[in-house]
C-alpha cells in the first residue's frame, strides 16, 4: 500500500522574544546583485531521522518533540530576521525584504507507514508530499515554511522551502545547523551570523563593470538565454546515484593530478552524461558551475554571511574532446573555468548591479521548471556543507531526500547520510539518455 501523507496542524511562529538581541526590529533590507542573480523560487530541502529502538537501523534517541523543534525554530529566527520576512518594494520598485517579524509557516503531518519501509521503497513516490508548496501568487506568502511529519515508527522528516532570493545553499546549511543547535540546548549561546548584505555589494567609487553580466547572469530579455528546449515533467526522471568511498578514490587516481573531489567527480559526470546523451562529437557542451565567493574577495566574506554569495563558471568542451581527453585534462578545463571567477570578476558583477538602471528589468538566467539543458548542464556542490552537525537531539539525519528537480541537466553532489560514506550524486535526466547513463555511469574507461 502506498504511503499517504496527512496534514494535521499549522501554525505560525513567530521569533521569540527572548531572542531578539540586536537582530530584532522591524526595517528594510535591499535584495543585493546576488540575491536578484538567484532562482526566483521556493527550493525545498528534505531530511530523515529514524526513531530510536526497534529493529537493527534504530539509533541511540529519538528526535525531538515537534513541539521542541518549532521551540527551537522561535529561538534561532531572530538571528536569522530574512526568514520570517516578507518581501516589500522599495522606493526604486524593486524587490526588497521586509523584515518584519511576520513569521514562517509550520505544519505537522502524520505518514501512514513507517520510515524505513519508505525509505526502502515507497519515499520517491511521496516525497514530493513532505515539504510545503508555496503559494507564489500570494503577496504576504512567508519566505520560508517548514512540515514535519511523522511515521507510525516515530521517524521523522523536516521538510523546508525557501525562496532562493534569501540565501544560498551555504547560508541555508548555516542556519540548519544552527536551528539544530537550538533545539538541542534549549536557544542557549545561539550564534549570530553575518547579516550585513550591504557589506557585501559594496561598488567602485564609480562603477565600471568589464564583462557581459546583462547576458551571463542576467538577460535583459526573457527570450534570450532562456529560450532552450522544453519537455513534459513526465518526460525528466529523477536519479540518485550512490559513489562509494572506494569509488571516489580510484577515481581521484585516474585523475592523477591534485584536484578537489568536486572536480574530479564533476569531470567523470560531465563526459558520462554526455556520453549517455549521444551527441554530435561536433558539437559544444558546457557546464554552468556554483561558484561560492565568499573567500574571492578581499577581504573575504566571512563563511556564515547569510545571503547570496554565488556565481558561475562556464567550462566548455567539445564533445568529441571531452569524450576522448582525459580525466586530468577535463579537470583542467574545470579549474580554468572556476578560477576566473575572481576578485576582478566579482567586482565587475557588484558594478554592474550598482550601474544598472531601475528602468530595466532584469531577469536571472536560472532555467525554469520543464527547461531541457541538452547539451548543457548545471551543477551544484553540497559536499562542504555540515550535514553531519544537523542534530536536532537524535543524531545526524540517516537520510537527505530529494524532491523532484524539473530541470533536465541539472545534477548536486551531497555527502552521504547514515554513516554508510562515499557522495550521492540527483541527477535530472531526459528519460531516452537515463539507461545508457545507468550502464556507464561508474566506468572510468
Amino acid at each position: 500500500m502506498a504511503v499517504t501523507v496527512e496534514i494535521t496542524k499549522s501554525e505560525v511562529i513567530r521569533p521569540s522574544p527572548a531572542s531578539c538581541g540586536d537582530a530584532g526590529g522591524a526595517r528594510s533590507s535591499p535584495l543585493t546583485v546576488f540575491d536578484r542573480a538567484a532562482m526566483d523560487m521556493y527550493i525545498p530541502s528534505v531530511y530523515a531521522w529514524r526513531n530510536a529502538g526497534g529493529g537493527a537501523e534504530a539509533v541511540a534517541e529519538a528526535p525531538p518533540s515537534n513541539r521542541a523543534i518549532k521551540l527551537g525554530l522561535a529561538a534561532v529566527l531572530p538571528r536569522f530576521p530574512h526568514l520570517a520576512g516578507r518581501f516589500d518594494v522599495d522606493a526604486r520598485g524593486r524587490r526588497c525584504f521586509d523584515l518584519n517579524d511576520a513569521g514562517v509557516f509550520v505544519f505537522e503531518a502524520a505518514a501512514s507507514g513507517t520510515l524505513a519501509d519508505a525509505l526502502a521503497h515507497d519515499v520517491a513516490a511521496h516525497v514530493n508530499e513532505l515539504y510545503p508548496k508555496a503559494d507564489t501568487e500570494r503577496a504576504d506568502e512567508p519566505l520560508f515554511q517548514v512540515q514535519l511529519t511523522r511515521y507510525t515508527c516515530g521517524g521523522l522528516v523536516i521538510g523546508a522551502t525557501a525562496h532562493h532570493h534569501i540565501a544560498d545553499g551555504q547560508s541555508f546549511s548555516v542556519f540548519f545547523v544552527a536551528w539544530a543547535a537550538a533545539v538541542r540546548t534549549g536557544g542557549a549561546m545561539l550564534p549570530t551570523p553575518f547579516l550585513d548584505r550591504g557589506a557585501v555589494a559594496v561598488p567602485s567609487r564609480v562603477p565600471a563593470p568589464v564583462f557581459d553580466h546583462r547576458n551571463i547572469e542576467f538577460s535583459a530579455e526573457r527570450g534570450g538565454r532562456n529560450s532552450r528546449a522544453t519537455l513534459p515533467l513526465d518526460r525528466i526522471q529523477n536519479l540518485a546515484v550512490h559513489f562509494p568511498d572506494e569509488f571516489v578514490a580510484r577515481l581521484k587516481a585516474q585523475v592523477g593530478v591534485r584536484c578537489s573531489t568536486f572536480r574530479c567527480l564533476l569531470a567523470h559526470a560531465w563526459k558520462k552524461i554526455t556520453a549517455a546523451r549521444g551527441l554530435p562529437p561536433e558539437a559544444f557542451t558546457q557546464v554552468r558551475v556554483a561558484v561560492d565567493c565568499r573567500g574571492r574577495t578581499t577581504p573575504p566574506v566571512p563563511r556564515d554571511y547569510f545571503g547570496n554569495m554565488v556565481l558561475w563558471a562556464f567550462p566548455r568542451m567539445q564533445v568529441g574532446q571531452l569524450l576522448s581527453a582525459s580525466y586530468a585534462a577535463v579537470a583542467g578545463v574545470i579549474s580554468d573555468a572556476v578560477a576566473r571567477v575572481d576578485e576582478r570578476y566579482i567586482r565587475s558583477f557588484v558594478d554592474f548591479g550598482e550601474a544598472t538602471g531601475e528602468e530595466e528589468e532584469l531577469a536571472a538566467t536560472a532555467a525554469e521548471p520543464g527547461t531541457v539543458l541538452c547539451p548543457d548542464l548545471e551543477v551544484d556542490s553540497w559536499l562542504g556543507f555540515r550535514f553531519h552537525e544537523l542534530d536536532f537531539g537524535g543524531g545526524p539525519p540517516c537520510a537527505f531526500l530529494t524532491p523532484d528537480v524539473p530541470i533536465e541537466g541539472i545534477f548536486i553532489f551531497v555527502p552521504s547520510c547514515a554513516g554508510k560514506g562515499g557522495i550521492e550524486m540527483f541527477v535530472a535526466l531526459q528519460d531516452t539518455h537515463v539507461e545508457a547513463f545507468r550502464e556507464i555511469c561508474y566506468s572510468l574507461d
